[in-house]
């Protein structure tokens, strides 16, 4: 039988060792952070609201993820009213608000442009009353995104023509609301957003991965294009083979 000295012992050495189990459990049990986002949001025409709803919806997305709204950079082609964290929509705004990103370690880059497109020509700006090209855009991504994890969601009529050349890149997922030569739909003022912009909408709080995001919102796309009795817009998705399988989260 165990002594009084003895058996106190052994009660405070239970004790000690519990102690230290509940200190750790929360560094063992706790996730890992999410990932951040570098994100720049562009509606790039202001003839109908669809645009900046679309970049609204996308940037309070974010921020219920926990990204600082100071890595989310929105510029839009409305005039009034000016919010002034917005700046104007211009092409040479884009493509050094793009350049100028600089992802710390983890981090990744989301570039979110939605507009009107030309085929053959690109996306359509209206600040500066010219087109967002596939090449200056992949220049701009080259040097501000550099290696890191992207995602560019580019939502326009004749938008996969962005799905070649150099804007492909193997740290690189490209998701575009068409065919290089097909239009898009929903850019009608009733409307709260495009097609396209409203099936990625509603796919992202959903889908695990990128992929999954692309897969939802092809099937939402062509199942409100058949009801509209439209040509198919036939959405593109292109993905490197460093984030083949890049998680939303």
């Amino acid at each position: 039988m165990l002594s009084r000295v003895a058996l106190c012992r052994r009660v405070i050495a239970i004790m000690w060792l519990a102690g230290l189990v509940l200190a750790y459990r929360p560094a063992l049990s706790a996730e890992p952070a999410a990932p951040g986002w570098q994100a720049v949001l562009v509606a790039g025409d202001n003839a109908q609201p669809v645009f900046d709803n679309a970049v609204g919806a996308l940037a309070r997305w974010l921020s219920d993820r926990g990204v600082p709204n100071a890595d989310i950079h929105r510029l839009s082609a409305s005039q009034q009213p000016r919010d002034p964290t917005v700046e104007p929509a211009s092409a040479e705004n884009i493509l050094n608000r793009i350049a100028s990103l600089r992802p710390q370690p983890g981090e990744r880059c989301l570039i979110f442009i939605t507009s009107h497109g030309q085929r053959g020509e690109g996306i359509w700006l209206a600040s500066s009353g010219d087109y967002l090209r596939p090449a200056s855009l992949a220049r701009a991504l080259s040097a501000g995104c550099a290696a890191v994890p992207s995602v560019v969601i580019l939502s326009s009529c004749y938008s996969g023509a962005f799905t070649v050349g150099a804007m492909r890149a193997p740290n690189r997922i490209i998701l575009t609301a068409a065919q290089a030569d097909r239009p898009s739909f929903g850019c009608q003022a009733d409307r709260t957003y495009t097609v396209f912009d409203e099936c990625l909408l509603a796919a992202l709080p959903r889908a695990p991965t990128w992929r999954a995001v692309h897969a939802a919102n092809l099937g939402c796309v062509q199942a409100r294009e058949r009801r509209l009795h439209v040509l198919p817009s036939q959405p593109q998705g292109s993905f490197g083979d460093a984030v083949r399988d890049l998680a939303v989260r």
